[in-house]
């Protein structure tokens, strides 16, 4: 069996609460937002992992802890075997330097009164080592170059450019100072169908070439499924099945993978292969006050008491352990080893 390549950046535990206070003139904490709330993961050299999940599961707030735009409320963020959580400022520049992010919105994300070559040099202002002074403009436009762009356009302003053209120019800030990990928030979700496509296969050609590990958040399976080699899906702050992409897609274990799953068009409805659309019953319960033990259940078929009573670890199901080598397909469900069940009884509500 082929070694695995080294875990670089792995999240343990990982929490982020934000406190909700009262009062106007004497304010007191009267509960807390979990966005996320004990995640982990691990990625990779090379390797893609897709992180999926409605709007609002906690997505967005991981991304940001993992570039150290947020700091975490509990448990860590291990870059090489180093929790960066723990660093200092100083030592902490350096873990930026190698772990970069590509923002959702092209069209926010970018400063209109600077030009394409401040925006993307940039970077080598707070880490001049990368590319001295001299250096930068060639640099600027050897990164035109590589993400598709004429470095002619050295000199013009964001407002020029399409929504591709910008996410382009987002993509090569982010490789400016050659990082191992970039981080791409909903990359692609503003972008035109047509669009979407070249961008997608712009980052696959990248990671081959530079060797990069992504971490992809996305809400569109269908650009989850293309790009990811592994995919982590989440629900309300936690994760709740993780495995490769065939394992996710073609086995789904967990009932909220199955539902997300089943709503996924396809070209030819006669090609679903009999599969049904799972209806989801009620709304997605508040981060301030979730469920007790299974945070699905409330919106679950196959959920008793048992659901009510006990958290279900992310563990692999007995049924679906190998003999040999690392298993990786793992579900947070009772009742992961059931068949599924038809949506028919989960009530009138789409997800």
């Amino acid at each position: 069996m082929p070694e695995m390549p080294e875990a670089i950046l792995q999240a343990r535990d990982l929490v982020k609460h934000y406190p909700l206070t009262q009062g106007v003139v004497i304010r007191r904490t009267v509960g807390a937002v979990k966005a996320v709330d004990g995640v982990s993961f691990d990625l990779r050299r090379g390797e893609t992992l897709g992180i999926v999940g409605e709007s609002g599961c906690g997505k967005s707030t991981l991304a940001k802890l993992l570039v150290n735009l947020e700091r975490p409320t509990a448990g860590e963020i291990r870059y090489r075997g180093e929790d960066v959580t723990r660093l200092s400022r100083r030592a902490l520049k350096s873990v930026r330097r190698n772990i970069q992010m590509v923002f959702q919105d092209p069209y926010t994300s970018l400063n209109p009164r600077m030009t394409v070559g401040d925006i993307i040099g940039e970077p080598f202002d707070i880490h001049p080592e990368v590319a001295p002074k001299g250096d930068r403009r060639r640099r600027v436009r050897e990164l035109l170059d590589v993400v598709g762009l004429n470095p002619e356009y050295i000199n013009r302003y964001p407002h020029q450019f399409s929504g591709g053209q910008r996410q382009r120019i987002g993509i090569a800030r982010g490789l400016a100072l050659r990082p191992e990990i970039i981080v791409a928030d909903e990359p692609v979700s503003a972008l035109d169908v047509s669009v979407q496509a070249q961008v997608v296969n712009l980052m696959e050609r990248l990671q081959d070439e530079f060797g990069l590990s992504y971490v992809v958040i996305a809400h569109d399976l269908s650009v989850v499924r293309h790009i990811s080699d592994r995919v982590a899906v989440m629900y309300l702050g936690r994760v709740v099945e993780t495995g490769t992409d065939e394992e996710i897609y073609d086995h789904p274990t967990h009932p909220y993978t199955q539902a997300l799953l089943s709503a996924v068009p396809v070209p030819d409805p006669e090609s679903r292969g009999g599969r049904e659309r799972i209806l989801l019953a009620g709304d997605v319960p508040s981060p301030a006050d979730p469920p007790s033990g299974c945070r699905f259940r409330t919106r679950c078929w196959k959920a008793d008491e048992r659901c009510e009573r006990e958290t279900p670890p992310l563990a692999v199901p007995p049924a679906f352990r190998t003999a040999g080598g690392p298993v990786a397909h793992a579900s947070a469900c009772h009742y992961a080893e059931e068949r599924l069940v038809t949506g028919a009884a989960a009530g009138p509500a789409e997800v």
